[in-house]
C-alpha cells in the first residue's frame, strides 16, 4: 500500500516529465522549435529534484520515451512496435539520467555536472548497443542558429554541453530555493553565451582552388515493381539524369563537372557482377567524360553478405577506388543475433543478406581533390566524420537513400544534421540523395541548394576545396570524453555524498526539497 501512496506521488511529476520530454522533441525538424530546450530541460530538472533514485528513473524514463516517440515517429514505417521498442530503449538511458540527476542536484557543484552528465547520455545513447542511435542530440537542432556556430570550436558534444548548460541556467535562475546572487550569476552567463555565439562569424573562403560537382537525384519509381525491375530502373534513372546533363553542357546551358555524385543504392545489383548494370554506369560515364561517384551494392566479402559502397567510375580505366560504409544500421541493413531471431521474427527475413561494414575511412582522391564519403547514416556518428576530416577531406560528400522515409521527418532531420556537419568540420557538404533530399552546404552551414522530394534533381555547384582544421576537428573525441567523466565523476561525488548522509543519520531520510 505504501507503494502505491509514493508511486501516486510520483505520478504528478511523470506527467510533467512526460510533457517535458515532448516539448524537447518538438525542438528538432519537422517542427523546428529549438529554444524549446529552453523550457524543456529546466522543466525536466524540476521533476527530478527531491526525489529518490528509483523515483528519478521512473522520470526520466516518462520522459526520455516521450522525447523519442516525438523525434522519430518516422520509424513506424518499419512497424509501429519497431518505434515502441525503439522509444523504450533509448528512453531507458534517460532513466538512468534521472536516477543520477536526482542525486547530482544535491551537490553544491550541480550546475557543472548536470550538463557533463546530460552528455554523457547522449554518448551513450550513441554507442550502444549496437554501435548506438545518436539522432537525439541537442545540436542538431541548432543549425539555423546563431549558437550553432560554436560546434566549429567545440564541436557537436561540447555545443550540446552548452545548450544543456543554458538549460541548467534557466532552472537555477527560476528555482526557488536559489539565492539572488546565484540567479544573477546564471542570468548574466547565459545571456553571455547567447551573445558571444551571435558574434562568430565562420569563413566560408577555400585555398585559392575550386571544383565543380554534379549532384544526381535521379528518383525512385513507385512501389508495386518487383525487386529487379525497381532496382534497374533507379539506376537507368541516374543514367538518364546524367544524359540529359551532359546535353545541357553541350549545349553550354550548364558547366561541365570534375565529378558527378550518384546517391547511395543508385544501384542494388552488383555492377562487378551484372552486365546490364556495369552498361549503364559505363554508358553515363562515358557521355560526361568525368569520374562518377556510384552508390552500389556489391555481393560479399563472406557468403550470404553484401556491402553499401561508393564506386569511383573512371571514363578511362573504369571501376576504381572504393569506400564500404563503416557503420550499418541494426535490424536494417543486418540482423543482430540473425539465428536466433529470425525464427521468431519472420518480418526480419526482408532485410536479406547481411551488411558486411568495411574498413577504413571514405578517403577519395580525386583528380587532385580529396573528398571524403560518408553514407547515409554514417553522418550522425562522430568517430566516420572525425576520420574523414582528420585524413585530409577537403570536400564531404554524402550518398543517401531515404526513400524508405520520404514524406516523414526523417530526411528533413538527416539534412539539418549534416548542416551541424559542415559547421563542425568547415567544410561543404556535398549530398546525393535517390528521391530527395540532395543538396549543397557551405562551410558555415548556409544552404547553396536543397532539394525537393521524389521529384527528379540535377545541380551543379563549384564549391571551395578547404584545407584548413577547425578546433573542433584538431580537438576530435576529447570534448565528448572529457565531458562524459566530468558527469561520471560529478554523479560519483553526489553519490557518495548521499552515502555519507545516510551513515550519519541512518534512521532520518534526507528531506526532499521540491519545487514549486
Amino acid at each position: 500500500m505504501e507503494r502505491l501512496r509514493a508511486l501516486g506521488r510520483l505520478l504528478p511529476r511523470v506527467i510533467v516529465a512526460v510533457a517535458a520530454g515532448c516539448g524537447l522533441g518538438l525542438i528538432y525538424e519537422p517542427h523546428d522549435h529549438p529554444w524549446l530546450v529552453l523550457l524543456a530541460i529546466p522543466l525536466f530538472l524540476a521533476t527530478l529534484n527531491g526525489v529518490s533514485m528509483k523515483g528519478g528513473f521512473l522520470v526520466g524514463s516518462g520522459f526520455g520515451i516521450a522525447y523519442y516517440l516525438v523525434l522519430v515517429p518516422w520509424i513506424k514505417v518499419i512497424g509501429g512496435d519497431a518505434t515502441i521498442a525503439l522509444a523504450v530503449l533509448e528512453g531507458l538511458f534517460y532513466g538512468v539520467f534521472g536516477a543520477l540527476a536526482s542525486q547530482t542536484l544535491k551537490h553544491r557543484l550541480w550546475m557543472l555536472w548536470i550538463p557533463c552528465l546530460w552528455v554523457g547520455t547522449e554518448f551513450a545513447t550513441g554507442s550502444v548497443p549496437f554501435g548506438g542511435f545518436p539522432w537525439a542530440r541537442l545540436a542538431w537542432a541548432f543549425s539555423d542558429s546563431a549558437i550553432g556556430r560554436l560546434a566549429a570550436y567545440v564541436g557537436i558534444a561540447g555545443l550540446s554541453f552548452i545548450l544543456a548548460l543554458l538549460g541548467v541556467l534557466v532552472y537555477a535562475v527560476l528555482r526557488r530555493r536559489s539565492a539572488f546572487s546565484l540567479r544573477l550569476v546564471s542570468l548574466v552567463v547565459g545571456v553571455a553565451i547567447i551573445g558571444l555565439s551571435s558574434l562568430i562569424s565562420l569563413s566560408t573562403a577555400g585555398n585559392g582552388k575550386t571544383v565543380t560537382a554534379a549532384m544526381v537525384q535521379g528518383n525512385v519509381p513507385g512501389k508495386g515493381l518487383e525487386f529487379l525491375g525497381r532496382a534497374r530502373t533507379v539506376t537507368k534513372n541516374h543514367m538518364n539524369a546524367t544524359l540529359d546533363l551532359e546535353k545541357q553542357v553541350e549545349a553550354g546551358s550548364q558547366v561541365k563537372p570534375d565529378l558527378v555524385i550518384w546517391p547511395e543504392n543508385s544501384t542494388d545489383i552488383d555492377p562487378y557482377k551484372d552486365a546490364e548494370t556495369r552498361q549503364d554506369i559505363e554508358t553515363a560515364v562515358q557521355a560526361v567524360k568525368v569520374p562518377i561517384l556510384v552508390g552500389a551494392v556489391t555481393e560479399g566479402p563472406g557468403p550470404n553478405e553484401r556491402q553499401t559502397t561508393g564506386i569511383v567510375w573512371d571514363p578511362a580505366t573504369g571501376p576504381g577506388q572504393r569506400y564500404a560504409k563503416r557503420h550499418p544500421v541494426p535490424f536494417g541493413e543486418y540482423i543482430p543475433f540473425r539465428d536466433q531471431l529470425l525464427p521468431y521474427i519472420k518480418r526480419l527475413e526482408m532485410i536479406g543478406r547481411q551488411t558486411a561494414p568495411g574498413v577504413g575511412p571514405g578517403i577519395m582522391p580525386i583528380r587532385g581533390t580529396t573528398y571524403g564519403d560518408l553514407i547515409c547514416f554514417e553522418l550522425a556518428y562522430d568517430n566516420v566524420v572525425s576520420d574523414v576530416a582528420k585524413g585530409g577531406a577537403q570536400v564531404l560528400i554524402v550518398q543517401t537513400n531515404n526513400a524508405t522515409y520520404g514524406g516523414t521527418g526523417q530526411p528533413e532531420q538527416q539534412f539539418a544534421i549534416t548542416r551541424m556537419r559542415a559547421i563542425e568540420t568547415g567544410r561543404t557538404v556535398l549530398i546525393a540523395s535517390t528521391s530527395g533530399i540532395s543538396g549543397v552546404i557551405r562551410p558555415d552551414g548556409t544552404v547553396e541548394h536543397k532539394s525537393g522530394q521524389f521529384v527528379s534533381d540535377v545541380y551543379v555547384a563549384s564549391v571551395p576545396v578547404r584545407d584548413a582544421k577547425t578546433l573542433a576537428t584538431t580537438l576530435g573525441g576529447w570534448p565528448q570524453w572529457i565531458l562524459s567523466g566530468l558527469g561520471i565523476m560529478g554523479a560519483a561525488l553526489a553519490l557518495l555524498a548521499r552515502r555519507n548522509r545516510k551513515t550519519a543519520d541512518p534512521g532520518t531520510p534526507p528531506a526532499p526539497a521540491p519545487d514549486r
